[in-house]
C-alpha cells in the first residue's frame, strides 16, 4: 500500500514531505521498464556481506534508475527551455546525484548499481562515480589534529576540496581531478588522481555528503547544495551494527590477509577476538557518526530507500514534487 503523507488525520500521523511506496508495489513500476543486467554484472557489483541479487535489482533497482532518468531529462529539457528563452548558448552541467548512508548499509553497492544502469540509458551513457573517501585528510594529518579515532567524522574530511570539486563539475568545466583513497592502506594515495570528464550524471558516494554548511560557515554553500537528486540509504542501526560485524569477519580472511593492508594483525583474530573488536569499532565510532552526522540528514533526501534486517528494500520514500 502506498502511503500518502500529505493526507493523513492528524490524530493519527504528521503531514510529510514523501510518498511511500512498499515494495511490492515499487516493484510494480518496474514492468514498463527494461532490465540491462545480467547476474555476471550483479556478481561484479555486490559488496561484500550485501546479498543483493537479479531479483532485487529488477524489483528495486530497476525502477528507481528509470525514474533518476525521468528527472535527469526533465532537467536537459528545463536547460533547454531556460536557454532559449535567455537567448543564452551555454552547455548542460552534469546531472548529479548524492547517495548517503552508514557505514556496512550497502551505499556503495548502490552507487555502482546505479552508475551500471544509468550509463545504459540512451541519455546518459557517461556516467561518472565519486566517492567521498578521497578527500578524508591524510592519515599524518588527522593524527596531527588529534582525529584518528574520528575518521568518517565530517571534521576528518578536507571539505573545501570536495565543494571545490563538485563546484567545478557544476560549473561545467571540461574536467576535474579528486584525489584516490585506497582502502588496503587505509590513507589517501600519494600523487594519485581520479579526473572526471564532463559526464551526463555524477554520483557522489559518501556518509556525510547530505550535511548542510557547517555553522561557522552557514552562508557557504555545502556540498548537497551542488546536487540535483539525493538518496539516503536507511536501515535500523541494530541490522547496520550486524552487517558491520559480518564483513569485519569476512574481511579476515580477504583484505585483512594482505600484509601490506593497514589492519593485517586483524586476520590473526580468532571469531570471538573479531567480533569484540568489530563491535567496539562500530559502538565507539560508526555508531556515534551515525546517530550525530548521518541520520540527521536523512530528511534531506530526495529519495529513501529503507532496508530491512534481510538487506532488502522494504519500502522506498520519494519527496514530493
Amino acid at each position: 500500500m502506498r502511503l500518502n503523507g500529505g493526507v493523513s488525520s492528524p490524530a493519527t500521523q504528521e503531514p510529510s514531505p514523501f510518498l511511500t511506496f512498499g515494495r511490492n508495489e515499487w516493484a510494480a513500476l518496474a514492468d514498463s521498464t527494461p532490465l540491462p543486467l545480467t547476474e555476471s554484472d550483479i556478481d561484479r557489483l555486490r559488496g561484500l556481506g550485501d546479498p543483493i541479487d537479479l531479483a532485487e535489482v529488477d524489483r528495486v533497482y530497476r525502477p528507481l534508475s528509470r525514474l533518476l532518468d525521468l528527472y535527469s531529462s526533465a532537467i536537459g529539457s528545463l536547460h533547454s527551455a531556460s536557454t532559449e528563452f535567455l537567448g543564452e548558448t551555454t552547455r548542460r552541467t552534469p546531472f548529479i546525484i548524492g547517495i548517503a548512508g552508514s557505514v556496512a548499509v550497502g551505499k556503495s553497492t548502490t552507487a555502482r548499481l546505479l552508475k551500471t544502469l544509468l550509463s545504459r540509458w540512451p541519455r546518459s551513457p557517461r556516467v561518472e562515480l565519486i566517492t567521498t573517501d578521497g578527500f578524508l585528510l591524510p592519515n599524518d594529518e588527522l593524527a596531527r589534529r588529534g582525529i584518528m579515532d574520528r575518521k568518517g567524522f565530517p571534521e576528518s574530511y578536507d571539505r573545501r576540496a570536495l565543494r571545490r570539486f563538485i563546484a567545478t563539475i557544476k560549473s561545467g568545466a571540461d574536467q576535474a581531478t579528486a584525489p584516490v583513497y585506497s582502502h588496503l592502506t587505509y590513507d589517501i594515495v600519494p600523487g594519485e588522481t581520479q579526473v572526471v570528464q564532463r559526464p551526463d550524471i555524477l554520483i557522489v558516494e559518501g556518509l556525510n555528503v547530505l550535511q548542510p554548511a557547517a555553522p561557522r560557515d552557514a552562508t557557504a554553500l555545502a556540498v548537497s547544495d551542488y546536487f540535483d537528486m539525493s538518496i539516503y540509504v536507511d536501515a535500523a542501526a541494530t541490522d547496520v551494527k550486524k552487517w558491520y560485524i559480518d564483513r569485519f569477519l569476512a574481511f579476515r580472511s580477504g583484505a585483512f590477509a594482505n600484509p601490506d593492508s593497514y589492519f593485517h594483525a586483524y586476520s590473526q583474530l580468532t571469531d570471538a577476538q573479531a567480533i569484540a573488536r568489530a563491535s567496539q569499532i562500530w559502538d565507539s565510532i560508526n555508531l556515534p557518526n551515525l546517530v550525530q552526522n548521518i541520520r540527521p540528514t536523512r530528511s534531506r533526501a530526495t529519495i529513501i530507500l529503507r532496508k530491512g534486517s534481510d538487506h532488502r528494500i522494504e519500502r522506498v520514500m520519494l519527496r514530493k514534487l
